[in-house]
């Protein structure tokens, strides 16, 4: 392992903060505190954590409507995605958007998507802008297995290809677009080799191993900051959770999502850090109490945040009346 102690804790401390997050907000999403829809990244921290670490302040991030983990992996604080999803005005996006429509222009993090494969052709716009601007950024662009059946995927591709434009395409497949397992919508399953038809550096990763995303997330953003182009990295990763809090989940044998949490980036990287030696008894405990009280402060934040006021309910909308 390359990364020095206090770095690689760090990382581990990034991906629980994820998982507690989610899991508290499945909470409580029961108990009619958030309503609307909310579909969990559980088992998929990995990826947001490790790809984002190749990333830089100047760069702009797209990410999907499972969107919780990369908002959290930029940098984005908890007490405002809490209250987002509450629906409150003290809330990210002042609780207009909800869970699918995270956003934060200061740290060029520009959603949160709920329609599928939407978030493609707007980073391709980021980047284009960024190019005729001449800035050294690039866009990383999040997105399903889903999103590669929709004519954006190709659209996007086309002509980030066709203008080198500096994006950086990651594919977190977690094999199912709802509940339709990739094979039943894909000829092609291999993701990363549907870029090569449009000339696009491409390679898949192991999406359940953090250090292996981050080293593909490295090698990938090296590449287009050299004028390399465009470049799709394929995350294969899994969601233990279903697609959403009201999927019944009838599509997938219990077997297959029990073998997959053997692979479980928070319990696999834990136990990599203590074999190394960089995770001493007693860190692990600490940690949670740090993240639960994190957690508990950003579920107060959100209780006590404001609802909009009725008067503003037409503002911002521009369409004639």
């Amino acid at each position: 392992m390359n990364s020095g102690r206090d770095h690689a804790v760090a990382l581990l401390h990034q991906m629980l903060r994820i998982r507690r997050f989610e899991e508290k907000s499945a909470e409580l999403y029961t108990k009619g505190k958030i309503r609307g829809f909310l579909h969990l990244y559980i088992g998929e921290e990995a990826v947001a954590v490790g790809a984002m670490q190749a990333l830089t302040a100047e760069d702009a991030v797209v990410a999907t409507y499972r969107e919780h983990g990369h908002a959290l992996a930029r940098g984005m604080t908890m007490g405002p995605l809490m209250a987002e999803l509450y629906g409150k005005a003290n809330g990210c996006s002042r609780g207009r958007g909800g869970s699918m429509h995270f956003y934060d222009a200061g740290r060029r993090f520009y959603g949160g998507y709920a329609i599928v494969g939407e978030g493609l052709p707007v980073a391709v716009g980021l980047a284009l802008a960024d190019q005729m601007r001449k800035r050294s950024a690039i866009t990383a662009c999040f997105f399903g297995d889903g999103a590669v059946a929709e004519g954006e995927f190709h659209e996007s591709l086309n002509l980030a290809a066709l203008w080198r434009l500096p994006v950086l395409f990651i594919c977190e497949n977690n094999l199912y677009a709802m509940g339709t397992a990739l094979h039943r919508h894909q000829s092609q399953t291999d993701i990363a080799r549907k870029a090569e038809g449009y000339g696009i550096a491409n390679t898949a990763v192991d999406g359940m191993d953090l250090l292996a995303v981050k080293e593909a997330t490295r090698r990938a953003v090296e590449f287009i900051r050299v004028g390399g182009g465009p470049f799709l990295l394929e995350a294969r990763t899994y969601r233990f959770r279903a697609h959403s809090m009201y999927d019944p989940e009838l599509y997938r044998d219990k077997g297959e999502v029990e073998a997959w949490k053997q692979k479980d980036p928070i319990v696999t990287f834990t136990a990599r850090l203590q074999k190394e030696g960089l995770l001493a008894e007693g860190d692990l405990a600490k940690m949670e109490t740090v993240v639960d009280t994190e957690v508990a402060e950003a579920v107060a934040f959100a209780e006590a945040g404001p609802w909009e006021p009725v008067e503003d309910l037409t503002k911002d909308v521009t369409s004639p009346r």
